[in-house]
């Protein structure tokens, strides 16, 4: 069950999808022009149903099969850019000031249109398939949108999968494992006031500076000694403003970063242990500090199950040797998560081959691997979903 021969045979039609996605990125939400452009592709394969404006851009689209099943597989791909300069040169770079397919949505898109071309057109699987085109997984949350305007329910959906593009690893090979897969992410931000004044005279205010860098510093303290070792923790500071001048000492200070976790229990202790660290070291310094600590994108946690499923589907579509089903597990984050909190299913990544990495500005999805995606895709749906008697 190697790629499709009938996927492989789109493999120029997707590269000029993929294209020009890439040249139309959108932010968060607002992914209009690239919805409209599934929207129509999809109309023109003669799937069932098109469900417009879900999470505000969104689509779900819906393909019937030739019989009867229990299962409803939901595929998803997110639409969404990055707000980046693209600095590739490419012929179909970005036509978009300040927006950038950095992180290869362009190409997970790509990779469903071409599932549900496929399945549209043969049909050899029972039940139904829910295809689904999310905005906002960058910023905003659109998965959890989406879930929260009830796709899983309104279009019956018993399980769902999706896939990200993974420069670096071997190209056309699949990554993936049982439980958690990648980490929940929070933010923080701490604002600092003292009193201000000047450079030459540091004993007549109370310098927020000293205090940031202090913070800063104690915050490691979490990782190092608040947190058994082998445990994945990221505590990352990763944003610091303050001043104007080299001879002005300033009134304000801010410290900002970034938490990675897996587990709701190290989560918590994080947070306590930050706002304990910022009001002492803000008592130490006289100054004031205010923390916000904002809990973001949940754990992505595949159930061991379909994750061992996903692996065999995919080890069907390019070999048992080119399938990794215990990776190790990720510390970045997807909200694909609160697809994964209310229906069972896996994520897995789809080598790339080398080249840039995500987020960078030199960075372009590789059109070869699309086949690969979209077959995986229609396996999945025809594994589960079976015809009787085929």
């Amino acid at each position: 069950m190697p790629i499709v021969n009938r996927i492989a045979a789109y493999a120029e039609d997707m590269t000029a999808w993929r294209r020009h996605l890439h040249t139309i990125p959108e932010i968060m939400f607002d992914c209009h022009q690239t919805a409209g452009f599934v929207a129509e592709r999809l109309r023109e394969f003669g799937v069932d149903e098109v469900h417009e404006g879900i999470a505000t851009s969104g689509i779900v689209a819906v393909i019937n099969g030739k019989g009867e099943s229990d299962r409803t597989l939901g595929l998803r791909a997110d639409m969404d850019a990055l707000p980046m300069e693209e600095i590739t040169g490419l012929d179909y770079a970005s036509k978009t000031p300040g927006a950038m397919h950095a992180c290869g949505h362009d190409g997970h898109t790509t990779m469903l249109l071409g599932a549900a071309r496929y399945l549209a057109e043969t049909r050899n699987f029972a039940g139904r398939v829910a295809l689904i085109f999310q905005p906002a997984e960058e910023n905003g949350g659109g998965g959890e949108v989406m879930v929260q305007e009830g796709i899983m329910d309104r279009f019956g959906i018993t399980e769902v999968y999706g896939i990200h593009c993974a420069p670096g690893r071997p190209e056309g090979h699949f990554f993936t494992t049982p439980g958690p897969v990648m980490a929940a992410v929070d933010t923080f931000d701490i604002n600092i006031t003292g009193v201000g004044g000047h450079g030459a005279m540091p004993h007549e205010t109370r310098d927020p500076v000293i205090a940031a860098a202090s913070i800063t510093q104690a915050l490691q303290s979490i990782v190092s000694r608040n947190h058994y070792a082998l445990d994945e923790l990221v505590v990352s500071v990763t944003q610091i403003h303050t001043g104007t001048a080299d001879n002005i000492i300033p009134d304000t200070a801010y410290v900002g970063g970034t938490v990675r976790t897996f587990d709701p229990a190290v989560q918590a202790m994080v947070q306590r242990q930050m706002a304990q660290i910022v009001a002492g070291q803000a008592a130490s310094f006289g100054v004031e500090a205010e923390l916000d600590y904002v809990t973001g994108y949940p754990a992505t946690v595949n159930a061991p199950e379909n994750a061992g499923f996903a692996a065999r589907v995919a080890a069907g579509v390019v070999g048992e040797g080119a399938v990794q089903g215990d990776m190790t597990r990720e510390m970045g984050a997807e909200d694909f998560s609160y697809m994964l909190e209310k229906r069972p299913g896996a994520y897995l990544f789809l080598g790339q081959g080398e080249g840039p990495g995500l987020h960078n500005p030199k960075f372009d999805f590789n059109d070869a691997v699309a086949p690969t995606g979209a077959s995986f895709f229609a396996r999945m749906v025809e594994t589960a979903q079976p015809v009787k008697g085929a």
